[in-house]
This record gives structure tokens, sequence and C-alpha cells, in this order.
């Protein structure tokens, strides 16, 4: 099953400026889309849930040092896109 990714405008504000700060990632996050469109339990993701003030939130690795924030939307298979950044700056 494929799933729908849900782009806010404020999500889109911060893609934009995390791909012009980090232009070499643009790939990889790319590919991060693309997975989590096609499979969000996919092992490369590396999805997780988050605790404390963000609990409800999950989170999927885009590489090592960088994450996207996301909620699965009650209604099924509907991925609200919330922050991207560095680990430090999404949690």
């Amino acid at each position: 099953m494929r799933h729908e990714l849900v782009f806010t405008l404020a999500y889109l504000r911060r893609a934009k400026k995390f791909l012009k700060r980090h232009p070499n990632l643009f790939r990889q996050y790319q590919r991060t889309l693309e997975l989590l469109e096609l499979n969000p339990s996919h092992p490369s993701l590396r999805l997780h849930a988050l605790q404390g003030r963000l609990a409800g939130f999950h989170a999927v690795s885009v590489n090592l040092a960088y994450r996207v924030t996301i909620e699965f939307m009650v209604d099924g298979n509907r991925i609200l896109l919330i922050n991207v950044g560095k680990h430090e700056e999404v949690y």
C-alpha cells in the first residue's frame, strides 16, 4: 500500500531552508521521502516513535545525523511531515 505524504506550508519552508544549507543531502532526502511513501517500515528509515513533548509523533532518518519527524494520520495511509533537520534540532 502506498502512503500519501502531506506537505504543510510550514514543513515546505523548513525543507527548503534545510536543503539550501545542505545541498549535498538532496538525494538522500529525496530517497527518504520515496521510501516513506512506499514503505514507512523499511529498515533503512529507522522509523521510531518519539517520547516526551513529541509523544505521538515518529521520526525517520535521512542519514545518521539528520531526521524527518512525522505524524501518521488517523485515517490510515496519510503521513504528515512535521520537521527536517539535525537530530538535536527536530527533537
